[in-house]
């Protein structure tokens, strides 16, 4: 069989919402939302996208070092964000600023670390949100110990417990980090979602330069279910993580989740996408928008008017502006701050290091 038979080109997934805004029905995930849990779902991705869009604006304008943009995933993170309980813990990549949104952690905190004011540092128990991980697939491994733990710890096998869940890109199912992750999570039967947002590209390499199969596929291979997701619908991504999780919770092991879903902006703002990536395939994505496609579903079924779409638009440019500002004011931190925090406990090398970096700074007084 051709490569391009195995590949990606199997397109086939979960869908509740079409691209034209049109509801679907799947009998192994079914969704019933208010009205009012529609329109905040509509109300999470503007938002999310605009303060996405105010930091990448940021950068251009030498504010921040550089940003990872997650234009065009909202969907996949509110969706799967919005199906977390608040016990459940998250393990993010670097580019899960929609899913910090849905945990209520405040995206100045994360532009304090691409501003290199702080450490990146905030509580993850406060948030049930991890701190980033800016290395590829790591985070994978931390969160399977982590569901281990749930599990000793005998908060799970309820169905009312906790879990975990995990999130990475296609490029890092190449790591050997991400498979290790896979066999511990198996044999253990962990409480744990991998959810990987597959965006067609690790960085500039496409995905047939990663597997030769779906994605979501691989799981079966290490003997727990896998599926995928149209990591553009909203609707599909909240179904299924809400059943990943149930099945994590009551004592059924690990999902695989592949939300298919695309970039459209560069890797980070320090990428240049043009050069790996034609236009053709971008405007084939824009038809299958997260945000459009909600919008055409609120429309069309009476549930929002054109006075709330505008009011949503107006609220989210007053968080963007309340950002912007609140960036620009952040104070620059003492140098010899960089050693704080490193350990839970005094470390003798690390104060020899503080010690000699402070007699450093001296030099300059």
């Amino acid at each position: 069989m051709t490569l391009d038979a195995h590949t990606a080109q199997d397109t086939e997934f979960i869908q509740l919402l079409t691209p034209e805004g049109e509801r679907l029905e799947h009998p192994d995930y079914p969704l019933t939302l208010t009205d009012q849990q529609f329109r905040d779902l509509y109300r999470d991705l503007v938002v999310v996208r605009t303060l996405d869009g105010a930091a990448v604006a940021l950068t251009r304008q030498g504010e921040l070092g550089l940003w990872p943009s997650l234009l065009g995933q909202e969907a996949a993170q509110v969706g799967s964000g919005r199906a977390l309980g608040a016990g459940d813990m998250v393990f993010p990549t670097y580019r899960e600023h929609g899913v910090a949104h849905c945990r209520g952690l405040p995206f100045l905190n994360i532009l304090k670390l691409f501003r290199g004011v702080d450490h990146g540092g905030w509580d993850p128990k406060e948030h049930g949100f991890h701190l980033y991980s800016i290395v590829i697939g790591t985070q994978t491994l931390h969160a399977t110990g982590y569901a281990m733990g749930i599990q000793r710890d005998g908060r799970h096998g309820t169905g009312i417990g906790d879990a975990a869940i995990v999130y990475f890109g296609d490029g890092a199912t190449s790591q050997g980090d991400v498979n290790e992750s896979f066999v511990w999570a198996s044999v253990n039967d962990a409480p744990i979602v991998f959810f990987c947002q597959n965006n067609q590209w690790a960085i500039s390499e496409p995905l047939e330069r990663q597997t030769r199969i779906p994605l979501y596929r691989r799981a079966q291979g290490f003997g727990f279910p896998g599926v995928r997701v149209d990591g553009n619908d909203v609707l599909a991504c909240l179904a299924v993580t809400r059943r990943a999780l149930d099945l994590a919770r009551t004592g059924r092991g690990p999902t695989l989740v592949e939300a298919y879903t695309y970039r459209m902006g560069a890797h980070t703002t320090t990428d240049d996408p043009t050069r790996y990536r034609d236009s053709d395939e971008l405007e084939a994505w824009r038809l299958k928008d997260p945000i459009a496609r909600l919008k055409a579903y609120l429309s069309r079924e009476g549930l929002a008017s054109p006075d709330f779409f505008d009011e949503i638009d107006a609220h989210a440019k007053r968080e963007a502006a309340a950002l912007r500002k609140a960036c620009l004011a952040l104070p620059d931190p003492p140098p010899a701050e960089l050693f704080d925090r490193v350990y839970a406990d005094p470390h003798a090398v690390l104060e020899e290091e503080k010690a000699a970096y402070d007699s450093y700074l001296a030099g300059f007084r």
